[in-house]
């Protein structure tokens, strides 16, 4: 098959999820023999033409003049580029900004190519947007519903909020992570900690994380060990954390593209948080389970979704402040949730099988079109 996967910032990955989800999709498709193409925002650091063997089209993408807003022209340039060539699949990763292109360019009806739209999470509920721009965005996601031949939900939460809200069926199909077997602790003494005397947040630093309630509830359980807190903290709600909430035993240690490094350090941590809350499965929740973190978890039932009873729940500050004090006492939760979550990556989420699974997808969409 020769398939595009639109709507990402490019690969390799040097922002999020949907970036890291076509990096490692991408280059399993082509040792599976197809033929894959990523669309890369045109100043992408990475400047090749191919990556693990998946073609790269470069796209015109002003964000640096104009803001997130650029990413409206950028995803119509990919998709009407796309349509002008003989791809079989086309998968947009994400419907935010591809919204007004999947109404002037796809339609509901179009046939070929075959065009699947991941619904990501409830982008509406972003805290960052103010409440005109929530509003618009509930418009687009209505638009990418109604204009999108297939629906993609990398989470039975979102699947279950299209039928309720729009009536749309969507077709289940989450991302993945790679197993992790073994751990190198070498690495954690770059960050001056020690195997289980630390804990670990891996985020992107926006509200709707709950990183202001992580960071007062760590601050409120009089810790004794530090946190590290990995993400990008160079915009402006990065900032201002950083600003508001100092202490020697919170570390901020910016961006870690070393996987091995922070595998190891998601594996030798007492416990790790996970605060995202608006849906979708996140990868780097993933990952942590593949690590065999033990996880504290925003609880909502995106999160449920995924890690089910293996990890214990927080709604606020006051929540971790109580629960904190207890998790060095916790050995055997903690050992059984990792264990178990282990199992569950191997199980449920390995990437060789959510490659299979988005082939035999592919496969079935095509032959369905044939008929």
């Amino acid at each position: 098959m020769k398939i595009a996967i639109l709507g990402t910032k490019g690969i390799p990955n040097r922002y999020g999820g949907y970036e890291q989800f076509a990096e490692y999709l991408s280059a399993r498709l082509v040792k599976s023999g197809h033929s894959v193409t990523v669309y890369n925002p045109h100043d992408h650091p990475f400047d090749q033409d191919t990556f693990q063997g998946v073609t790269i089209i470069r796209k015109y993408c002003p964000e640096t003049l104009i803001g997130a807003s650029a990413h409206f022209l950028y995803d119509f340039l990919c998709l009407w580029d796309a349509l002008k060539r003989d791809f079989d699949i086309v998968y947009e990763a994400g419907y935010h900004s591809a919204a007004p292109s999947l109404a002037l360019l796809i339609g509901k009806k179009m046939k070929s190519p075959v065009v699947l739209t991941n619904m990501d999470g409830l982008e509406w509920r972003r805290s960052k947007w103010n409440r005109v721009t929530q509003e618009v965005i509930k418009r687009l996601e209505v638009m990418a519903v109604r204009n999108s031949p297939f629906l993609i939900a990398d989470n039975l939460g979102i699947q279950q909020y299209l039928f309720e809200k729009h009536r749309a069926k969507s077709i289940y199909l989450s991302y993945g992570a790679e197993p992790a077997y073994t751990f190198d602790p070498s690495g954690l003494a770059e960050y001056n900690v020690q195997p289980e005397r630390y804990l670990m947040l891996v985020t992107r630093v926006e509200p709707e994380n709950n990183l202001e309630a992580i960071l007062k509830g760590f601050l409120a359980s009089k810790p004794d060990i530090p946190l590290l807190f990995v993400g990008n903290t160079r915009n402006r709600f990065g900032q201002f954390l950083m600003a508001r909430y100092q202490s020697p035993l919170i570390k901020y240690v910016g961006t870690i593209f070393d996987k091995p490094l922070l595998d190891a350090l998601r594996h030798f941590s007492l416990a790790y948080f996970h605060g995202h809350s608006v849906g979708g499965t996140n990868p780097s929740l993933l990952e942590a389970m593949a690590c065999g973190s033990f996880i504290i978890a925003h609880d909502n039932s995106f999160n449920r979704h995924v890690l089910n009873e293996n990890a214990l729940y927080f709604n606020g500050e006051n929540d971790l402040a109580q629960l904190l004090p207890k998790v060095s006492e916790l050995k055997r939760a903690r050992r059984n949730f990792g264990t178990n979550n282990q199992a569950e990556i191997k199980r449920e989420y390995d990437w060789e099988i959510i490659t299979q699974r988005h082939i035999q997808l592919f496969e079935r969409l095509l032959s369905r079109n044939a008929t």
